[in-house]
């Protein structure tokens, strides 16, 4: 195996050029090549950034691929990992990694044989706000986590995105596309969850996409839209979750976790950074100091600057492969929550509560300094 790690692309799509432009600040992994169904996507992008365009079967079989990086939308996220892990590559794919536990079991299965691994997005929670989350909680500062909120609400993606189909198809909706930001954050900060239960809910069964070359033109919605979620923690903690796409405009906290000592409001999961407050009690206290690289702001967005690290996960897993040691943002742990996301929708369908039957590690910390060690 190589050190730089050789990163193979395949889903040239939006969120591609986040990977490839992001990849230069993080040491361990080097782009060589993309691949995408449409060639002329993957001569965009391989013209932009100086690596090779291949068809996916060629970037499957190349030998300056070590890892495969799964870009793909979630309905293909498996097929396109299960050809890689049997081609011996590694993969690390955007959320969610799979759909089902039977997808997730049977990636480990073929990664265990051919003695490879399997990462997953998001990791966000690397950032250096929901790092000092962790620290926070890790320290006793609010002592034992009781209760938590989230909300994630918006009204969709039809707006911005030119090809908005997937995100109301099965396999899109807020809390397949949305969710695991919230959840593995949930996980990374209180550990596994024990059940879960959600109501559901389309209010609308069209979208009508407003922006590209498609302006105008409705499309199916085949999937909940609204879910409004509870999860008990194997520690006992009990948190409400609510995602929607039906909401146009709100004034909820991200998130918010209640312990015994105190409250802690973290930022929003889907970003690296943002601010984090802190009470003892019911008085506002101070943080402690945080000099963490993966929450200086670096990237324009539409609100000001804001901290973006994405690749860092894949840096993590790069480097934990060289080192020997687990990589964080691995397979245990994203099929968990992709277990609770699977979980919330069943329950929205039957009315039920359901247990949640995989086990789970929280990922360790990454403090400051080993953040630094990730960076080129």
């Amino acid at each position: 195996m190589t050190n730089p790690l050789r990163i193979g692309l395949i889903g040239c799509g939006n969120i591609s050029t986040s990977y490839l432009s992001r990849a230069v600040k993080f040491g361990d992994i080097k782009f060589t090549a993309v691949a995408d169904m449409n060639p002329a996507a993957a001569a965009l992008r391989a013209e932009e950034y100086g690596v090779k365009a291949l068809s996916v079967e060629d970037l499957l079989a190349s030998d300056e691929v070590d890892l495969v990086l799964n870009l793909t939308i979630p309905a293909a996220h498996y097929e396109i990992a299960k050809a890689a892990l049997n081609a011996g590559k590694h993969v690390y794919s955007e959320k969610p990694y799979v759909l089902s536990l039977e997808e997730g079991r049977e990636l480990a299965a073929i990664a265990h044989a051919k003695g490879v691994r399997i990462g997953s997005a998001p990791d966000t929670v690397l950032g250096g706000s929901h790092q000092l989350a962790r620290h926070l909680v890790d320290s006793g500062a609010i002592g034992r986590i009781t209760s938590g909120t989230c909300a994630v609400m918006s009204h969709g993606m039809e707006a911005w995105h030119p090809n908005p189909d997937f995100f109301f198809l099965p396999g899109g909706g807020p809390i397949l596309d949305l969710g695991p930001y919230y959840i593995a954050n949930l996980v990374q900060l209180i550990g596994p969850v024990k059940r879960v239960a959600a109501l559901t809910a389309t209010p609308e069964t069209t979208r009508t996409i407003g922006n590209g070359p498609r302006d105008g033109e409705e499309i199916p919605v085949k999937t909940p839209t609204t879910i409004h979620a509870l999860l008990e923690f194997e520690q006992g903690a009990v948190v409400t979750l609510v995602a929607s796409w039906d909401v146009w405009q709100n004034d909820l906290a991200p998130m918010a976790l209640y312990g015994t000592e105190g409250t802690l409001h973290v930022p929003d999961p889907n970003f690296f950074g943002g601010e984090v407050r802190l009470t003892k009690r019911d008085q506002l206290a101070d943080l402690p100091a945080w000099d963490h690289p993966l929450g200086i702001d670096n990237r324009e967005v539409d609100w000001g600057m804001a901290a973006d690290y994405r690749t860092a996960g894949l840096a993590d897993m790069a480097q934990a492969i060289a080192q020997g040691r687990p990589h964080r943002c691995n397979d245990s742990y994203a099929l968990h929550v992709v277990e609770v996301m699977g979980a919330i929708l069943a329950s929205g369908e039957s009315g039920t509560f359901i247990e949640i039957t995989t086990p789970c590690t929280r990922p360790e910390a990454l403090g400051p300094d080993a953040a630094r060690a990730l960076l080129a």
